[in-house]
Formats: C-alpha cells, sequence, structure tokens
C-alpha cells in the first residue's frame, strides 16, 4: 500500500504527514525541522553519512538542510507520522521556553526512544490535525501552541547547542549564500567559483565535503523547497515551477514526487 497524505494545521508554520509506504526516497533535504514516529514496520536510513534504522515506537529526527535518504527495511511496508516545523516556529517556541534567550540547535540523533516526547508528539498531531471537533477558532490554535510549548521545553532538556559545522571555508560560505538568497537563479559553477574566488573543482569538491552535495544538487534542493513554501502559500503550480527556477511544471514534479512523495497539485489540495 501506499499512502502520503500531508495535512494543513492550525499553526501556520507547522505541517503534518501521515504516510504507509514500502517507497524509497533518494537523498535530499527539507528546509523544515521534522520529528516524527514509526507506528509500525521498520524504517531505514542513511543520515548525515550513518546508517540508522527506526522500528515501531521510535522517534524519528531531521534537521533542515539535514542530507538523508529512506527505505523500507526489507522491502515492506511501514506506517509513520511526521511534524514538520518551519524554523522560525521551532526557534520562537525555543526562545520562549528559554525567555527570550536565542540559541539555534541541532536534533542530536536520527533516532530515539522517549516516552514522553513521544506522548507529546501524538498529543500535539492531534490537536493539530483536529478537523472535526475543532471549529477553527483562536482557541483551537491556542490549545494547540500550548502543547508545543510543552514540546520545544522537552526538546530543550534533549538538546545541546548546535554542534553543526558550518562550512569552513569563505569560498563555501559565499557560494552558499548566493544559492540560498535567490535559487532561481541561472547559476553556473563558473560564476560561482569565479565570485567565490576558487577554481571550479574546488568548490565542486568542497561542497560535497561540507554539505554532502554538489552544488547542481544543492541548487535542486533549494528550488524544490521554494517550490514548496510557494505551494503552500498558494502561488498556482505553474507559477511556482517557474517562480523556483524549473523549467516547467512537469520538471517540478518529477523532483518533487521523489522528495515527498506525492505530486505538487497533491500537496497544494491538502494545504488549501
Amino acid at each position: 500500500m501506499h499512502s502520503i497524505q500531508y495535512q494543513k494545521t492550525c499553526l501556520a508554520g507547522l505541517d503534518a504527514m501521515r504516510a504507509e509506504s514500502a517507497q524509497s526516497y533518494p537523498r535530499h533535504t527539507h528546509d523544515q525541522y521534522g520529528i516524527g514516529v514509526m507506528d509500525r514496520g521498520v524504517h531505514a536510513s542513511a543520515s548525515d553519512g550513518k546508517e540508522v534504522k527506526a522500528g515501531p515506537g521510535n522517534l524519528i529526527f531531521v534537521n533542515p538542510g539535514e542530507v538523508h535518504d529512506g527505505r523500507a527495511s526489507g522491502g515492506t511496508s511501514r506506517m509513520w507520522r511526521m511534524l514538520y516545523f518551519d524554523p522560525a516556529l521551532m526557534l520562537d517556541a525555543q526562545s520562549d521556553v528559554l525567555e527570550g534567550v536565542e540559541r539555534p540547535f541541532d536534533f542530536p540523533a536520527a533516532v530515539a526512544i522517549d516516552p514522553v516526547l513521544q506522548g507529546l508528539f501524538n498529543a500535539l498531531f492531534v490537536h493539530a490535525t483536529r478537523d472535526s471537533e475543532g471549529d477553527g477558532t483562536p482557541l483551537d490554535a491556542m490549545a494547540c501552541e500550548a502543547v508545543l510549548l510543552q514540546l520545544a521545553a522537552h526538546l530543550r532538556q534533549r538538546l545541546v547547542p548546535s554542534q553543526r559545522i558550518a562550512p569552513s571555508g569563505q569560498s563555501i560560505r559565499r557560494a552558499k549564500e548566493r544559492i540560498d538568497t535567490d535559487p532561481a537563479a541561472a547559476l553556473t559553477l563558473a560564476a560561482l567559483a569565479d565570485d567565490a574566488g576558487v577554481s571550479r573543482y574546488q568548490l565542486h569538491r568542497n561542497f560535497i565535503r561540507e554539505l554532502g552535495f554538489a552544488p547542481h544538487a544543492y541548487i535542486l534542493q533549494q528550488r524544490i523547497a521554494l517550490a514548496r513554501r510557494l505551494i503552500r502559500s498558494g502561488t498556482p503550480l505553474a507559477d511556482a515551477a517557474l517562480a523556483a527556477g524549473f523549467y516547467d511544471q512537469s520538471h517540478l514534479n518529477r523532483w518533487f514526487l521523489r522528495v515527498f512523495g506525492v505530486s505538487p497539485g497533491t500537496y497544494a489540495l491538502s494545504m488549501g
């Protein structure tokens, strides 16, 4: 069985997903924090170069920009739920917990067992996706927000300040910032290398070493992320494809489906 459903929630910047699938996902990144729970089966992935497996009841995590893939262990279908948090939403909740202190963080592991956190995840998932009992009033969002803050407080007990190593060379930093500022721009390896003051080979090699992707693959990931944000904001699919730098809508469809497991059209309907 293959079923992947995205759902708009009562909080801006929070998306929910239910999945039952044996589909494999290629190496990719998300522009959001992701927290999930495995409900059935076993999910295997290579997260930042480390092979991990998650079984029923295990929590799974992904950081923004973290390179990972995913597949069903043994080829059998697995079932899981995810909540995806825009970084601004997650960091705002963390800042609230820390009484105004802004402290970036990464999830320290891709898989964990934590009954308390699992209970908070389940409660937040129910509140965030409630569409039968809730009536869309501010009180629904307030209840969801309250659980989010509890979850953020518990996460802070588990987390340490971000240990992720930022790109060490000014060349990578400049090239990455140029791509991130406008992923849809028509960039060439020569232009990026010239702007960074290194050779094309040095830029290509350093990108792979520091970010896990070659420059062209990193640009594609950023374009997919931009397209998702545009679609979630209500931009028509064809316009979102062109604005994100894809040749046409079919080009976006192909890559969006590989990363998210659903077509852009299906995602748009779920976010409407």
